[in-house]
């Protein structure tokens, strides 16, 4: 049976609530599914903004499924807690093909990120078809590979701004793959732990030297994981410094670390 986001039971705490890790704030969840153009059928989760205008969408791709990475992976389900009520920014998690989670299992297998190409196209036009505006993918360890890989080619390239990488690791995505976004024109952030077992900042700032329009942000004490809330918070605001124009720079301010509205808790 799949996890129904419908389940969350929110209440209305008599002070701000501090926002931990299993704080959940109110949104417009429903359980979704998308289709590859190979038949597989996909599943995930949309989480909307309650209200008012969607400002971007996140389009996320998960850490390596056979090393335990799926739409849940920590980074992913804060920022489907948190990041529509907090910057109105809608987000789409999906288990890629193969991939398992409460939620449910995708159909098809793990093809070594070959065949997740009609998966990451799978998601990127259901955003289009939902009329998700301002579309970045988001990619964690190897759905990095995959938003390096296919983000800058077509279908893709016409339906997104941009990507933001988290802990690349640069193991399937190639020098080729990195001029393809050097053409395309298109921003690049990447967020590189300091203490990454697999690309540290200073060769990931060499190796992504080839595309000019590349950011490269090392964090430090942060490992490929971004364990702790720390880390997890630096991303979410990366991610919306990135997606959202006149948030970044001086203009930059942190993302609540309270909530005064209705909350909920998951049980992570």
């Amino acid at each position: 049976m799949s996890f129904d986001p419908a389940s969350y039971v929110f209440s209305q705490p008599s002070a701000p609530t501090p926002i931990r890790a299993s704080t959940v704030l109110p949104a417009r969840r429903q359980n979704v599914e998308l289709r590859t153009s190979d038949g597989h059928r996909l599943v995930g989760e949309l989480a909307l903004p309650e209200s008012g205008e969607i400002k971007a969408t996140l389009i996320t791709l998960h850490p390596l499924p056979t090393h335990g990475g799926f739409m849940d992976s920590h980074v992913y389900r804060k920022a489907s807690y948190r990041l529509p009520a907090l910057a109105g920014i809608a987000v789409l998690r999906f288990n890629t093909r193969g991939t398992g989670s409460p939620r449910g299992t995708s159909e098809g297998a793990f093809e070594e990120g070959i065949g997740e190409r009609l998966d990451v196209e799978a998601a990127v036009k259901f955003a289009v078809d939902r009329g998700l505006p301002n579309r970045w993918l988001v990619g964690w360890s190897f759905g990095t590979e995959l938003a390096l890989m296919y983000g800058a080619s077509e279908p893709v390239a016409a339906e997104v701004e941009g990507a933001i990488l988290l802990s690349p690791p640069l193991h399937r995505a190639t020098d080729v793959h990195l001029k393809e976004w050097a053409a395309s024109g298109k921003p690049l952030k990447v967020l590189v732990p300091e203490l990454d077992d697999y690309l540290q900042p200073a060769e990931a700032a060499e190796r992504f030297g080839v595309v000019p329009q590349a950011r490269v942000v090392g964090v430090d004490g942060a490992k490929h994981l971004w364990v702790g809330e720390k880390y997890a918070g630096r991303v979410l605001n990366e991610i919306v410094d990135e997606v959202l124009p006149g948030r970044s720079g001086a203009e930059r301010s942190e993302l609540p670390q309270e909530w005064a509205g209705p909350v909920a808790t998951a049980h992570v």
